[in-house]
């Protein structure tokens, strides 16, 4: 598909990574002996990264690092990977259900790369922003430029 100017890229984000840092190098490889490391460590926090792989390719494609996982940090990251090759002409994103992917600042971005100037509406109001299932149903729209592909939601009982 690469060749067609399609990329499909499978999208996940990896919530509450401990930044550690350990307070002493580890201790040198020995004959026959594993590398082993000190058990003391300082904490930093905890980060959220975004990773994205090329499924063709199976190249990570602009990952990003960061203290939170917002609407606007899932944008900046789809904006990242679709800046990273302007030859492509139509990227396919597979994602969960989660609500970042379905937010009104990703649907303005998708309809701004595809060349859409229609009036979308206002956010829980009318038009494709009112709710998660308009915009839900836009971002999957096979004719825009970016086009997200999702499971189907499921009820477990």
């Amino acid at each position: 598909m690469a060749e067609q100017g399609i990329a499909v890229i499978s999208c996940a984000e990896l919530t509450g990574i401990q930044a550690l840092e350990r307070l002493h190098p580890g201790l040198p490889l020995a004959p026959g002996m594993v590398e082993r490391r000190e058990f003391e460590y300082q904490r930093h926090g905890t980060v959220t990264g975004i990773m994205s792989r090329n499924v063709a390719t199976g190249q990570v494609v602009a990952p990003s690092l960061g203290p939170t996982r917002t609407e606007a940090d899932f944008l900046a990251h789809i904006q990242g990977v679709v800046a990273s090759d302007p030859s492509v002409r139509q990227w396919h994103f597979v994602v969960d259900n989660l609500n970042t992917h379905q937010s009104a600042s990703l649907v303005a971005y998708v309809a701004q790369v595809s060349g859409i100037t229609a009036d979308l509406g206002i956010k829980e109001k009318h038009g494709i922003l009112h709710n998660q299932a308009s915009r839900a149903a836009f971002l999957t729209d096979q004719s825009h430029q970016i086009v997200f592909h999702a499971p189907p939601n499921t009820v477990h009982g």
